[in-house]
């Protein structure tokens, strides 16, 4: 009896203890519409002030780049050499005659002369030289071009471009030699961050190399006296290699406070005549530059001081909420007749947490969305501190506990359980009591 009594009540207890807690569930671009139509393949246009993308056509589909492919080149030239005002370079001879027969655009390079990096930068930008691409390529590269053309393709992979090869420095025509707007644009922002990059690419006429020897731009866009200008344009690079490459532009443009970076590919070069169209690259760059002055504007979407979104805490005393607010302002370019109240925002929060929580702790991530397109996802923090109460803790695991499924179970079971004990020593007792022998007594 003593080992069946002990049985029950090991029993009780361990079951009184086994609870099992089951766990509560736990609650890069805008692209407007335009009113005319472009005559390039691919164009993307981006807000440089605030890095949105306002504008794309085929902006990750492959095209030749052409010479805009220089803007690469200056890259590497510019990080491979410290002083490229006071480093000198010998033309090579062998080096000039690699571009024989290919019709390549020059700067006039001569055979042995000496010039500066920055001279030979020159040369490169604004005539757009080939001449200069080699013999840039061939002194970085210790005289071997490919090992030049290695470095252009692996800062392509650093900047993020993920649809670039690099098969020369000049940009003729390859079939391994392609980019795309949106990687050229990567490309260039770098660049625009470069000693120099931006004074050589925005230079009309230079007279680097002597009086005798001017470099003229081919960008026609910042050339006063051409059709193609527009006074609110600053560089960057042309290219074409006729048909194969079309027209190939990129440039930026400021106006009122506002810069905008553009890169337009593949506008048709030649009829079947050999009449060469005009150039729309240019035409489209203009066309989209004077869209975005007049009709865009940077707003503030959400405020830092803002409180957007208001959920429930638990364990805090006297507190049954909190406010959450965004960790940084954010503002982004729009159409000037845009509400801001049109702007959609999904959050993304638990339904509740639990104290303490500490000002500025991360909650949950609200994203902003305009006509479908997602413009950012921004972190939310708690706006304030709030301490846990342990009395409340405490009142809500022994409330849990009472009204746990597991707990009634178990309660249940201790009950049988116990009932039953008491129906066997009930039993038991009266088994005993009828086993005791009836004493005899004598008669006197």
């Amino acid at each position: 009896m003593k080992k069946t009594f002990t049985f029950l009540l090991s029993a009780m207890m361990v079951i009184s203890v086994w609870i099992i807690a089951v766990p509560e569930p736990k609650a890069n671009a805008a692209a407007f519409d335009i009113d005319f139509d472009t005559i390039c393949k691919s164009i993307y246009l981006e807000n440089v002030d605030t890095d949105t993308a306002v504008y794309s056509k085929e902006a990750d589909t492959r095209r030749y780049p052409a010479s805009t492919t220089k803007i690469m080149t200056y890259i590497i030239v510019s990080e491979s050499i410290s002083d490229i005002k006071n480093t000198s370079v010998t033309v090579k001879g062998s080096v000039l005659n690699e571009l024989n027969g290919t019709g390549s655009s020059v700067a006039g390079l001569k055979e042995n002369e000496k010039l500066t990096v920055y001279q030979l930068l020159n040369c490169l930008m604004i005539p757009s030289g080939n001449d200069a691409a080699l013999v840039l390529a061939d002194y970085v590269g210790k005289g071997n071009v490919s090992a030049f053309v290695d470095k252009m393709n692996q800062k392509a992979k650093e900047l993020g471009c993920e649809n670039t090869h690099f098969a020369n420095p000049h940009g003729l025509n390859d079939p391994n030699h392609y980019t795309t707007v949106r990687d050229m644009a990567k490309i260039t922002k770098y660049a625009l961050k470069l000693p120099y990059f931006s004074e050589i690419t925005d230079t009309t006429a230079s007279d680097c190399l002597g009086e005798d020897r001017y470099l003229i731009t081919t960008n026609h866009m910042i050339n006063s006296s051409s059709s193609y200008y527009y006074e609110y344009a600053h560089g960057i690079k042309t290219g074409s290699t006729g048909n194969d490459s079309g027209y190939c532009l990129v440039s930026t443009a400021s106006c009122n406070g506002y810069t905008y970076l553009c890169v337009a590919y593949d506008a048709p070069y030649e009829d079947e005549d050999g009449n060469e169209y005009e150039n729309g690259a240019m035409i489209d760059s203009k066309n989209l530059y004077e869209w975005a002055f007049d009709n865009l504007e940077i707003k503030t979407i959400i405020d830092k001081n803002e409180l957007m979104k208001e959920i429930d805490i638990e364990y805090a005393w006297n507190k049954d909420s909190i406010q959450l607010s965004p960790t940084n302002s954010y503002s982004t370019i729009l159409p000037r007749d845009v509400d801001i109240a049109s702007i959609d925002k999904t959050f993304n929060v638990p339904k509740s947490i639990e104290a303490p929580v500490k000002e500025g702790d991360k909650v949950g991530t609200v994203t902003l969305s305009y006509a479908n397109q997602k413009l950012v996802t921004v972190d939310l923090t708690a706006s304030e501190t709030v301490d846990k109460s342990e009395v409340l803790l405490v009142m809500d695991m022994l409330k849990k506990m009472v009204t746990s499924i597991w707990f009634i179970l178990a309660i249940v079971l201790i009950a049988i359980l116990f009932i039953t004990y008491l129906i066997i020593v009930t039993v038991y007792s009266k088994q005993k009591k009828a086993q005791r022998p009836v004493k005899k007594y004598r008669k006197f």
